[in-house]
């Protein structure tokens, strides 16, 4: 990123310098005087390249690079960003001819692809020789461990250039087969331990690589990892490779199926991302105004706190605490976890009021600002009612494969659910969601919160 924003920087320092000169029609260097215009260019520049930049996903997953992709990519965000800033900053030039617009394009595009490109490779071809000569790895585990896992280990072991894999050990799929990898690697559990497996060894990629006779325990096996934040990779049978289904850039590892986890593409995950924070930052300054009429409201109906903080499990089923104005009498919950119901007496009627109009909800933005929610997502559960969601829809854990929302699909159609089974009546909403994930779909579920809200469609039932 530094040498991101110095290239930036330098490259459009020299074509102001070549524009003056060579457009504008000055002689000399020294007759070029330097505004205050080109001063604020210094900062905004860089500032636009480093975003476009983190939005495109070109600083996600820094240590798996390929110089050729760093190519690609380079080119590519160097023309769309300078024809942004062609259209933006510099339509409004004066010139002698039509040409010199060509000429100042590619004069801009030409510096800036040449000054970032090169430290991109430098700093890649760095990392790539690290990578190769184990300095830098990724805890690995390995999902089998009879002939196909052995001959794997055996020779991602003895690679001369490794693809960064460190094995921290195996997991067993058939505790009544032999497992010969146990003499090589150590046996760290079976297919039910994964979890723990992952977050005790910080693992980072799995690799499946079970026998043949074993493949009736795929479906269990990428559904414990469906919402982990790993990387999960597979061996190719041989009808998948003439299928041509198997894609691998790698040369010299094994060619390994690589199982994406990712949901979004990475220029629209972290276009969410932004989206996310810029709307929330919004939302609360607009509140400002109306704030103290809400806490008035709030302390008039029932004696306690403003705000109420509670747990619940976020994305890959990390916990985080999420904030509400309180809408309950205090201690509403004496004997454990309880939804409420229509006419549920422990809501206060400010508390009504907010619920209806999901005022109460404000406070929430702070948890997407901080990272822990988005704006749309499915709705976060404490792990009380996780666990007997679970009990009649395993397939719930799915729904942790992106941060839960501030509003959902699910949300949007039932309203809040007042017990387990309206729960689970949610779930194929937000696993249609989860399956088609998208900002149209997020723009399209924020307008239909919206209309609730000013509808007041609300119902005063939460979790």
């Amino acid at each position: 990123m530094f040498f991101d924003a110095l290239a930036a920087a330098l490259a459009w320092a020299l074509f102001y310098i070549y524009r003056k000169l060579y457009i504008e029609g000055f002689n000399h260097f020294a007759d070029i005087k330097i505004d205050s215009n080109f001063w604020i260019a210094l900062i905004v520049i860089p500032t636009f390249w480093l975003s476009f930049y983190f939005i495109t996903g070109f600083y996600n997953d820094i240590f798996r690079r390929s110089r050729l992709i760093d190519l690609g990519r380079t080119f590519l965000t160097g023309i769309i960003g300078v024809v942004i800033i062609f259209f933006t900053l510099m339509l409004d030039d004066t010139i002698t001819s039509y040409k010199n617009y060509y000429l100042l394009f590619f004069t801009l595009l030409g510096l800036h692809v040449v000054f970032t490109l090169i430290p991109r490779l430098i700093l890649t071809t760095h990392t790539i020789h690290k990578v190769h000569t184990r300095k830098i790895g990724f805890n690995t585990v390995i999902i089998g461990g009879n002939e196909r896992a052995l001959h794997l280990y055996n020779e991602m072991n003895s690679d001369d250039k490794t693809s960064g894999n460190i094995f921290v050990g195996f997991v067993k799929v058939d505790s009544r087969n032999d497992v010969l990898l146990k003499n090589h690697l150590t046996l760290l559990g079976g297919i039910h331990d994964l979890p723990k497996i992952i977050d005790e060894n910080n693992v980072e990629e799995i690799v499946i690589a079970i026998e043949t006779s074993e493949h009736s325990k795929i479906q269990e096996i990428l559904g414990t990892l469906d919402y982990r934040h790993v990387t999960v990779k597979a061996i190719p049978d041989m009808f998948d490779i003439l299928a041509g289904t198997v894609k691998t850039s790698t040369i010299y590892s094994s060619p390994l199926v690589k199982i994406s986890n990712g949901i979004m593409p990475a220029w629209q995950e972290n276009l969410k991302r932004v989206i996310d924070v810029v709307a929330s930052v919004l939302a609360l300054i607009v509140f400002i105004p109306f704030s103290p009429l809400v806490i008035i409201g709030i302390k008039s109906s029932s004696k306690g706190p403003i705000f109420y903080a509670q747990k619940r499990v976020g994305r890959f089923g990390k916990e985080f605490t999420i904030f509400k104005f309180r809408s309950m009498v205090l201690d509403a919950e004496p004997e454990g976890p309880s939804l409420s119901s229509s006419g549920d007496p422990r809501i206060t009627k400010f508390g009504d009021f907010m619920r209806r109009t999901h005022i109460d909800e404000i406070p929430q933005f702070f948890n997407v600002i901080l990272g822990d929610m988005s704006l749309v997502g499915p709705r976060p559960e404490r792990q009380y009612y996780i666990n007997e969601i679970r009990k009649i829809a395993p397939h719930y854990i799915q729904l942790q494969r992106i941060r839960p929302g501030i509003t959902s699909w699910g949300q949007v159609k039932y309203g809040y659910a007042s017990n387990i089974e309206q729960m689970v009546e949610r779930i194929p909403y937000d696993i249609i969601y989860l399956k088609n994930i998208s900002l149209y779909l997020d723009f399209k579920i924020l307008i239909y919160t919206l209309l609730n809200c000013f509808q007041a469609k609300g119902n005063s039932n939460l979790k």
